[in-house]
């Protein structure tokens, strides 16, 4: 709604974001001092937190549906990367754009969104993002810990599963407790931790995949 309201600033925005992916001057206010290196850097590692392409997280859901054929069963999966980064990811962020009172205000992260979703919708517009917030919150901490309890299963047995779950929801309550930096760093190398293999195995298993694309 913010977005086809303000739909003759959207030039605007991709001239914005051209400008600044191009050119080595970084943006004033909530990014000052940010480099191009670090914003690309920053974007990946947000954007894999925000899909886990790679990760070999969501091939554990999908691995449980009901197909024939694992190769349609992947191109769903591919769908929600699609969804998630391309669509929401990019409707955020135009939205944010749309007002530099927002993007130049020093703040960051959810409260960055807030601010720019009520500058949208003023008075509804940081409701909007709370509940949402919630709502995808909630659906992570439900997604990771099947994740998890499904690996840890699969290592240790079946009755691993409850002991693992009581520890999942120690660490969801700390992590409410902890610094916001510290979560995200301890995200990114959890990431990375789970990404390197898995880009191994999928490096070792294309030819594989490629024959099963090809039926």
């Amino acid at each position: 709604m913010i977005l086809i309201l303000n739909i003759s600033k959207i030039d605007d925005v991709f001239s914005l974001i051209l400008n600044h992916a191009f050119s080595p001057i970084a943006a004033s206010g909530g990014f000052s001092g940010a480099l191009v290196a670090q914003a690309i850097r920053y974007g990946i590692i947000r954007g894999v937190f925000s899909n886990e392409a790679g990760l070999g997280s969501t091939p554990i859901a999908h691995a449980a549906a009901k197909t024939e054929s694992p190769i349609s069963q992947g191109f769903i999966s591919m769908s929600g990367v699609f969804f998630d980064t391309i669509v929401i990811c990019s409707m955020t962020a135009f939205v944010i754009l749309l007002f530099p009172n927002a993007w130049t205000s020093g703040e960051n992260s959810s409260a960055l969104t807030s601010l720019a979703f009520n500058l949208g919708m003023p008075g509804i517009g940081k409701h909007i993002v709370t509940l949402s917030l919630v709502v995808f919150a909630y659906s992570t901490i439900i997604g990771w810990s099947y994740y998890g309890e499904k690996c840890i299963q699969y290592i240790f047995g079946y009755s691993a599963g409850l002991p693992y779950r009581w520890i999942y929801c120690v660490f969801v309550a700390l992590g409410a407790l902890f610094g916001v930096n510290l979560v995200w760093n301890l995200s990114d190398i959890l990431n990375a931790s789970m990404a390197i293999p898995n880009l191994i195995a999928l490096l070792a298993l294309s030819s594989s995949i490629v024959r099963g694309v090809k039926r």
